[in-house]
């Protein structure tokens, strides 16, 4: 009989700027979310510092004083790892870690260690492997020979020191034969894309976190995996749909988020296809977050990076049940908002609640109908307008 072993969680802050770019509010949010980042990856967050900069230090990105502060408060309460919300440059990071003596992470390892947490299948991990690479060639000098007495933990998944300390052609050589890789199996992807004839293809896309994975479940009658938690959904998960006797493909793809690293938008690239060569975009919001209308935009700056934002869609905010001050007819009263007059198709509901379901199964009919007697004009007489 094996023991149970307990699970370990590293002592970690938090470390955000303010600037001409982010104000004071506007970090407190960021840094909320990425207490959340910490805390998924396995993180106990002890503490979060702020400072006031027009422009980070370029060897220590803080100032001298505010990390001393850090420093005292990192020796008496034995801190793990120092979390910084915005990208260290490699110098950057090697002065925080000779200074500190602990391990340093920004907010794109953090983001890359999830993932590779996530990873389940071997096309997933090899997109992570890549993505973590390629973060990692740039600040090998040096980054690993302060970290012996730190092995393992947040940001330490995926690539093994072993390897990294070799050299950069070996790193190099790696990520050559990675992209060949995953060449060969987008080209095995696109060939499945293919083969799913002409039928109309729609695919769930917003911020992570907002409950796609369980809007998915709830049209597909499926079981794909859902979790309170960033990232759940790594794998991109493709369902046939039926609503009103009219058949179309759905797709569940990954999450975004601020500042998702641009080594993932690359080796992403082919989950990403499926969110490009779809017919029809489903924009899942959850409308009970306090900041929805920046994940908005960030989703909208994510589809127009992939070229994507042209595609008819649906705006469909979800998590309606946590809305606080409930009206007596609640759908109605968000009906008359400006959240209704986008020029797009809106709908309100509550997948968990399975609150107005039947209206999103109607807009999604119509949707889909619009693209299908396009294709099949033949088949027109069998699919009634619902409006």
């Amino acid at each position: 009989m094996f023991e149970k072993k307990e699970k370990f969680y590293e002592k970690v802050i938090l470390i955000g700027i303010i600037n001409q770019y982010q104000s004071a509010e506007k970090v407190k949010e960021y840094l909320k979310e990425l207490a959340f980042l910490a805390e998924t990856a396995g993180g106990t967050v002890l503490k979060t510092f702020v400072q006031n900069l027009s422009k980070p230090n370029p060897k220590t990105f803080l100032g001298s004083g505010k990390l001393q502060e850090i420093k005292t408060f990192v020796e008496e309460r034995e801190i793990d790892s120092v979390i910084f919300d915005d990208e260290l440059s490699p110098a950057q990071q090697k002065n925080l870690e000779k200074i500190l003596q602990v391990k340093i992470i920004d907010r794109t390892r953090l983001i890359l260690d999830i993932f590779a947490q996530r990873a389940q299948t071997s096309y997933a991990r090899t997109q992570v492997e890549l993505a973590q690479y390629e973060y990692l060639l740039p600040r090998l000098t040096g980054m690993w020979t302060h970290l012996e007495r730190q092995r393992g933990g947040i940001g330490m998944r995926g690539p093994g020191e072993t390897e990294i300390e070799t050299d950069r052609r070996i790193i190099r050589d790696k990520i050559a034969l990675l992209k060949k890789k995953l060449k060969a199996i987008d080209k095995q992807m696109a060939t499945q894309r293919g083969n799913r004839g002409k039928m109309v293809r729609a695919a769930l896309v917003g911020y992570t976190n907002v409950g796609k994975s369980t809007l998915m479940n709830l049209l597909s009658k499926s079981d794909v995996f859902a979790e309170n938690k960033l990232f759940a959904t790594l794998d991109t998960t493709v369902r046939k749909i039926v609503v009103h006797n009219i058949p179309f493909l759905l797709t569940d793809t990954v999450g975004f988020i601020r500042k998702l690293p641009t080594q993932l938008i690359e080796s992403f690239k082919s989950t990403l296809n499926e969110v490009t060569e779809s017919d029809l975009l489903i924009h899942v919001v959850d409308i009970s977050h306090p900041n929805f209308e920046e994940h908005m935009q960030t989703v909208r700056q994510i589809l127009s990076e992939i070229k994507a934002t042209d595609k008819p869609a649906v705006i469909v905010f979800n998590k309606v049940d946590l809305l606080p001050e409930i009206p007596e007819n609640k759908i109605d009263a968000l009906q008359k908002t400006w959240l209704a007059k986008t020029g797009k198709p809106v709908v309100f509901i509550s997948a968990v609640q399975k609150i107005n379901i039947d209206s999103l199964k109607d807009t999604l009919y119509n949707e889909v109908r619009k693209i299908h007697v396009k294709r099949f004009p033949y088949n027109d007489f069998l699919y009634p307008d619902l409006e």
